[in-house]
């Protein structure tokens, strides 16, 4: 009796059996199912049956994992003209922010991290105030494949360092943290293998650099830190901020300087400040980071 209740009949009334299966589910307990689950892993199950196929589909389960301003994200895309949002579904739409969209004359971006759906944002140093930026004596821009941007700051040498930026952005509510993606030494390739030139690397290891950020609702954040580790991308951590209300835009700035001129230190490419949520792994974004 029991087994009974757990078979069909087959098609032609045959007496034979057919086992019921996750595919014979309800299209409305599985998209209640996925309403609890991350956007791989509804994607993941999309492939199991129509079921699951047609609720991995329906706008309501991809809404839950907009972020609740996600209207303000297509607005800024849309501003840029890099997005036609015309008949997307919320899948779509989901989808496309996950991609890299520029902003702000290409030097800034941002996108959806694809598990949470939580903002990630990058901005070059061509969007960055950097002192002694105009004197090739000191600064000169040198193109790389290894900077999203494809163009990163070098320093050869100056008395006098100073980067510094901001941002105002309607981010979804979170923590997150700022890092600033730096280089000791002069990153190339030669027959096809990555190396860098130390020639101009000094100064660094006499006084830390001082990271700072501060927000308009009074939040701060400084910290110090010895730039170390030549030839290879080091993300330096330039603290971490709230988000209470995604409607509200958040005006930040942030900054890194070492302004003893007591020493002249160079050799440093700055390639762009990263905002995530925190906890995020870095080294995800940049294959190349070693």
């Amino acid at each position: 009796m029991g087994s009974g209740g757990s078979s069909m009949v087959g098609p032609e009334g045959d007496g034979r059996a057919r086992q019921r299966g996750l595919a014979d589910m309800p299209e409305s307990c599985v998209a209640a199912v996925m309403l609890l689950l991350d956007p791989p892993e509804i994607c993941g199950l999309a492939r199991l049956g129509r079921s699951f196929r047609a609720a991995a589909d329906a706008d309501f389960v991809w809404e839950a994992k907009l972020p609740a301003n996600y209207l303000y994200l297509m607005e800024v895309a849309a501003e840029e003209g890099k997005c036609s949002w015309g008949g997307m579904s919320k899948k779509e739409i989901y989808a496309r922010l996950s991609r890299p969209i520029p902003f702000d004359g290409g030097t800034k971006e941002f996108w959806l991290e694809k598990c949470k759906g939580n903002v990630c944002m990058l901005i070059s140093s061509k969007a960055l105030s950097i002192t002694g930026i105009n004197d090739r004596r000191y600064w000169n821009y040198i193109p790389t494949e290894e900077s999203r941007f494809h163009m990163v700051g070098y320093l050869q040498q100056i008395w006098w360092f100073e980067v510094g930026g901001g941002i105002e952005f309607q981010f979804p509510v979170g923590t997150y943290s700022i890092y600033f993606r730096l280089h000791l030494g002069r990153p190339y390739k030669r027959l096809g293998r990555r190396s860098y030139s130390p020639e101009h690397i000094h100064g660094w290891d006499i006084k830390p650099v001082r990271f700072q950020l501060s927000t308009a609702d009074g939040q701060q954040a400084v910290s110090k830190c010895f730039i170390d580790g030549p030839g290879g991308w080091v993300h330096y951590h330039g603290g971490d901020f709230v988000v209470e209300d995604s409607n509200t835009t958040t005006n930040l700035k942030f900054s890194m300087a070492q302004i003893d001129c007591t020493h002249t230190k160079g050799g440093l490419c700055v390639d762009c400040v990263l905002i995530c949520p925190k906890g995020f792994r870095v080294d995800k974004l940049f294959p190349l980071h070693t």
